[in-house]
């Protein structure tokens, strides 16, 4: 059970996940939060502390919506430093990019929600066969990148 500061840093993260992508659809049309909300469960369901679940709730706000990057950097350094890696940046490789996030264990708990979020058989159906194809492809290598295939 989480101790009441560990629920407060889950629902302030939640809060301005919800906030940030209130007006941002997935790839099918669908509210992006959705896809935000089901990663944070998934990191919460594998028994990850906290501050990861804060750091799933937060982690394509920087990178999305970083008119709100103000609040999140509010966040303790557990929760901020793992979204930062998770925030893809002009001139990182992706070698580095995969790299940086597999030496942190909060930033590779939320990576692999993520990715298994995205690769869901739910959410691709919602997609054309093209592009499912091209992103089964996609995230094959990145969770080889990650060391997670």
């Amino acid at each position: 059970e989480l101790s009441p500061q560990d629920t407060d840093l889950v629902t302030r993260a939640r809060e301005l996940a919800t906030l940030a992508h209130a007006n941002q659809v997935d790839k099918a049309g669908l509210p992006y939060i959705g896809h935000v909300g089901r990663v944070a469960a998934r990191v919460a369901a594998a028994g990850h502390p906290a501050e990861a679940v804060a750091a799933a709730w937060l982690h394509d706000v920087l990178e999305d919506q970083p008119e709100h990057a103000p609040a999140v950097l509010m966040f303790p350094p557990s929760v901020v430093v793992p979204v930062r890696l998770l925030t893809r940046r002009p001139g990182i490789s992706p070698e580095d990019y995969y790299a940086a996030i597999r030496d942190n264990a909060t930033a590779l708990a939320v990576k692999d929600a993520d990715i298994g979020d995205n690769s869901s058989p739910e959410r691709l159906a919602l997609l054309p066969i093209d592009a499912q194809q091209r992103l089964l492809a996609k995230y094959a290598k990145a969770r080889a990148a990650l060391g997670l295939s």
